[in-house]
């Protein structure tokens, strides 16, 4: 069963404005047209949802993009998204142990702290890389 526009953005939560858009730049099968109103089919929900997952992990549009390219251009955007997300993932472990840290030491100043210099210290050694298939 085909679904308005309206009632594709009712059930993702994303406003309508937001789907001509994905459509425009081909992110979106162009739906078809039914009395001049555009006619989706079920699965565009679920396009929808990944292409608002994918915008929630960092991907830009170009990138999402990519997603629907051929296998080797697709598979070298995710390489190197999954870097970037990896190295993310490391810097906010930093973080979190930073804050973590912060919330329980009595210096002062945290930098002064020997146990926090020692986390700092093993920050500063990169670890392997991992792989990618």
């Amino acid at each position: 069963m085909r679904m308005t526009i309206g009632r594709l953005a009712e059930i993702t939560g994303v406003p309508a404005s937001a789907i001509r858009f994905w459509e425009r730049h081909g992110l979106l099968p162009t739906p078809e047209r039914q009395g001049g109103q555009r006619r989706y089919p079920p699965e565009a929900a679920e396009r929808i949802v990944l292409l608002r997952k994918c915008q929630q992990a960092g991907l830009t549009l170009e990138e999402i993009g990519e997603l629907q390219q051929d296998r080797q251009r697709r598979q070298m955007m995710i390489r190197s998204k999954v870097a970037e997300i990896e190295q993310r993932m490391v810097d906010l472990e930093h973080a979190h142990q930073m804050l973590t840290h912060a919330l329980q030491c009595g210096e002062e100043d945290i930098v002064s702290c020997p146990k926090f210099r020692e986390q700092m210290a093993t920050w500063r050694t990169p670890p392997g890389p991992s792989p990618v298939p």
